[in-house]
């Protein structure tokens, strides 16, 4: 089977007709200043030596790729096992690109740094290296998803970061990130926007989609180092989607011979309140980028729900709409009785409690691997842990 030549964005930051930088002309310079610097950066050999340093020795990389036997022997079928990102430090995935970006604040000479957050683990994540740099951090959060995360609100603030409420809209990451860009707006010069996703405007979902692909690296060498071969499946949850091209990106030019799985949160159904853009939205412009929407049928972006805050995104970054337009990667979704369930099982199972978000692939690959011969493997991508669930998992399990 030959292999998948895929290269994307163009110079100009589209992924086919998606992405772009559709933004207004103050943040013009800022974009591009940004982009200048990380293509200096990618190419320095001390900023590359720096980065593998830290995420050595501080986050914790690599990560293990285990083997689930007692999941795997109870389902039958798939032999499955699990990328633990869950055991970075701050507990998850999000700290592989807040380390990648903070030291391009660095570079840029930025005192003050702002982020985004939904689920509170890139808030957590960006407070974290903060600290760890002596910078001033400042955090906007739905004041819905505060209520969710208390315990994310909590360690953000233990960490120094100044958390900020926002009340407009639906109270959550898309209202977050809205306010977000706007500080930006007003304060260019002084002020680095860690962004969380890979959304927003060009140069971000290329940079953030380079800062995670560490993830598929380390798979593609565990999995040969561990299985002899490479998996047949590959599984990882889809909000904005940086955890899922962190993993992907690496293994896509063999996406005809790997099934490349992308899960969407279908909330209460797909016909009720969700947060599945790739699977029932319409193209259109959010917070900077062409991608695909939930909107009704005059343009105006819809709420989206799930039972995960990291999830509850109207939107989704437009590498993965390219990706499901080539027919790279496949995108089906779960509902949150279906993520809580996952979550159940491979607790009980495995002894892990994993995000809600990352629960959304576990289902998947409950699902799938009944149904494969046994000599099948399936990767998941575990992109962070469950303690910042637990109030909503006690809730929704009569704990």
């Amino acid at each position: 089977m030959t292999k998948v030549v895929y290269n994307a964005p163009d110079a100009s930051g589209h992924f086919g007709t998606f992405g772009g930088k559709f933004i207004p002309e103050t943040l013009i310079k800022n974009a591009s200043d940004l982009e200048k610097e990380y293509l200096k950066a990618k190419e320095d050999p001390e900023f590359q030596t720096t980065l593998a340093g830290l995420l050595r020795d501080y986050v914790g990389r690599p990560t293990p790729l285990y083997h689930a036997r007692g999941l795997s022997e109870k389902l039958g079928g798939a032999s499955i096992w699990l990328k633990r990102e869950d055991l970075c430090h701050t507990g998850a995935h999000k700290i592989n690109n807040a380390l990648g970006q903070v030291l391009l604040a660095k570079r840029m000479g930025k005192k003050r740094v702002i982020a985004e957050t939904g689920a509170g683990q890139h808030g957590v994540a960006t407070a974290t290296v903060c600290a760890l740099f002596d910078l001033e951090c400042i955090v906007y959060m739905g004041e819905e998803d505060i209520r969710r995360q208390a315990p994310n609100v909590a360690r953000m603030k233990l960490l120094g970061a100044t958390v900020r409420p926002v009340t407009s809209g639906t109270r959550t990451l898309k209202d977050a990130t809205s306010e977000a860009i706007r500080d930006w707006m007003n304060n260019p010069e002084e002020t680095f926007y860690i962004v969380g996703s890979v959304i927003g405007m060009h140069p971000y979902p290329m940079m953030v989609r380079d800062f995670q692909a560490i993830i598929g690296r380390e798979t593609r060498r565990q999995s040969i180092e561990q299985m002899g071969r490479l998996p047949d499946v590959v599984v990882a949850c889809v909000g904005g989607g940086s955890n899922a091209i962190g993993m992907f990106f690496d293994l896509l030019p063999d996406a005809r011979t790997i099934e490349l799985i992308g899960v969407e949160a279908a909330g209460e159904g797909l016909q009720g309140r969700h947060a599945a853009s790739l699977t029932k939205g319409d193209i259109g412009v959010l917070h900077g980028a062409m991608m695909k929407l939930l909107q009704d049928e005059f343009g105006q972006v819809q709420e989206a729900h799930s039972i995960s805050a990291g999830l509850d995104y109207p939107g989704v970054g437009p590498e993965h709409c390219y990706l499901q337009r080539l027919g790279l990667v496949t995108y089906t979704s779960a509902t949150d009785r279906e993520a809580i369930e996952a979550l159940d099982t491979l607790a009980k199972t495995e002894g892990i409690i994993c995000a809600l978000e990352s629960a959304h692939a576990m289902h998947y690959a409950l699902m799938r691997a009944p149904m494969m011969p046994k000599e099948s493997i399936i990767v998941v991508n575990l992109s962070g842990r469950g303690d910042k669930d637990m109030a909503t998992i006690m809730q929704e399990l009569k704990l």
